[in-house]
Formats: structure tokens, C-alpha cells, sequence
């Protein structure tokens, strides 16, 4: 009867455990174009993500420049015969204005907080100051600020994924 020892190998067989270096480079290859693929990807999400926050402040602070001209027409605010209407500034909508159509003090406000335009990298200016500001009197092809906002845009240079600048949003 024959014992063979445990460690001993079969006749023929002389790989050894373990990877080969081709399977590595092999394997370091394929790392390599997924990560490729990966990052523009990560790239792009990270645009998108920016992009969405512009609409949405964009959005917020339309808003509460419609919502402080239509409370002068109602007649809730204070405006001056000689103005648009629209605030003198951006944190008129945050600070509030007095309510003249009620009997007891009281203040309304138009936003809770004014958002940073995503684009602007100064992160020492103040929320109100990342964005560019256009006038009731300024003309739409050249917005300009003024005496009043009628509107804002972010002051990136940059173009959208949908091919439209920032600035036209």
C-alpha cells in the first residue's frame, strides 16, 4: 500500500497558487477604462446637480420679485408714484416692508433666505451679491442694474448642457 505525503504534487502539475502577472495587468486594464468611463460621468452629475440648483434659485427669487410688486399693486406696500414697483434690492424681499393695509405694525416678507447663485466661487460675498442684477429700465438684450431689481441672472460665463449660457437663464 502506497501513502503519499499531503504536500506532495501530481506529476504534471506545476502551477502554483496565486494570480499570474498578465491576469494582473489584465485585471488593471479593465480598472483602468472603468474609471475612465466613470469619471466624465461623475463629472456630468455634478453639472446637472448645479444646473438644477440654478433653476431653483432662479425660481425662488423670481418669485419673490413678482410676489413684492404685486403686493405694492394690491396695495399691502408702500411704493412711490414715481417708481416701478419692483425692490430696490435683494434683501428688501428677506427683511420684509411694513404693511400699510393693517391696523397693528406688522412687516411681509418675500423670501426667508436669498439663495447663492451655484456658479459664483467667491464664497466671501453675500448670497445677495453672487448674483447680477437687471433693472425695470434697462433694455433685455443689455440688462444692466439700476434703481430697482426686475430681474437677476447668474454672472457665469459658462454654457449649459442645453447649449443656452447661464446668463440667459
Amino acid at each position: 500500500m502506497r501513502v503519499r505525503a499531503r504536500s506532495a504534487r501530481r506529476p504534471g502539475s506545476l502551477r502554483a497558487a496565486g494570480f499570474t502577472l498578465i491576469e494582473l495587468i489584465v485585471t488593471v486594464a479593465i480598472l483602468g477604462v472603468l474609471a475612465s468611463v466613470a469619471l466624465p460621468l461623475a463629472q456630468m452629475t455634478a453639472l446637472r446637480a448645479k444646473e438644477s440648483e440654478l433653476r431653483v434659485a432662479l425660481r425662488t427669487l423670481r418669485n419673490g420679485i413678482d410676489a413684492y410688486k404685486a403686493a405694492g399693486e394690491k396695495g399691502l406696500i408702500e411704493v412711490a408714484a414715481d417708481k416701478s414697483g419692483y425692490p430696490p434690492n435683494l434683501t428688501v424681499l428677506v427683511e420684509g416692508v411694513p404693511d400699510i393695509s393693517s391696523a397693528e405694525p406688522k412687516m411681509i416678507y418675500f423670501l426667508r433666505r436669498i439663495p447663492r447663485d451655484p456658479f459664483n466661487q467667491d464664497l466671501d460675498l453675500e448670497p445677495a451679491q453672487t448674483w447680477e442684477l437687471r433693472s425695470y429700465a434697462s433694455p433685455p438684450d443689455n440688462p444692466a442694474p439700476g434703481d430697482d431689481v426686475f430681474d437677476v441672472y447668474s454672472g457665469s460665463d459658462r454654457v449649459g448642457l442645453n447649449g443656452i449660457p447661464y446668463r440667459e437663464w
